[in-house]
């Protein structure tokens, strides 16, 4: 097995508004969860079940579970976008066509990135919205949209992923 070229990307502006939309988003649910827990009753839902509805509660302490849970894989995906000559691609990766190979699969790994701050900072806002009785769970809508968030744009990266020639550059 041939070794994939290892190259340093420059971010493009959008790969930076991405990533900066991600980190605020993050930051936020955590800013959320904090300013949030003094008001919290003691009994909080910790889990829903398909249709969105509350069936599991813990302690209020447990708000936070879902910023570090969304944390840490934000924190991991970035990590793993250091090195996209790891990754698995859909093509052979050669010296022509590595540039963009790697600017298509690190933008994904930022949009999905992007996707989980989005959906954990969600499930924290709804949790908050039916602890304070204003919504009766996260909706029937929650898990086909949260399904749609992630398959979508992986479709999208992976067809376009299969269109970059394998011996030409294509940016």
């Amino acid at each position: 097995m041939r070794e994939k070229p290892k190259i340093k990307l420059d971010l493009a502006n959008t790969d930076k508004v991405i990533e900066i939309t991600g980190w605020t988003l993050l930051v936020g649910t955590w800013l959320l969860a904090i300013l949030s827990f003094s008001d919290l009753p003691e009994s909080i839902p910790t889990h829903f079940n398909a249709a969105g509805k509350a069936d599991g509660f813990g302690g209020k302490n447990t708000i936070f579970v879902l910023p570090f849970i969304g944390t840490i894989l934000f924190f991991g995906m970035t990590m793993l976008n250091k090195n996209p000559h790891i990754f698995n691609y859909p093509k052979t990766i050669t010296n022509e066509n590595a540039l963009s190979q790697y600017a298509n699969a690190t933008r994904m790994i930022r949009v999905l990135k992007l996707i989980i701050a989005f959906v954990f900072g969600l499930i924290l806002v709804m949790t908050l919205q039916h602890t304070n009785g204003n919504t009766d769970g996260l909706g029937v809508w929650f898990l086909p949209l949260t399904i749609s968030l992630f398959i979508i744009p992986t479709l999208y990266f992976f067809i376009k992923a299969m269109k970059i020639n394998s011996n030409k550059k294509n940016h």
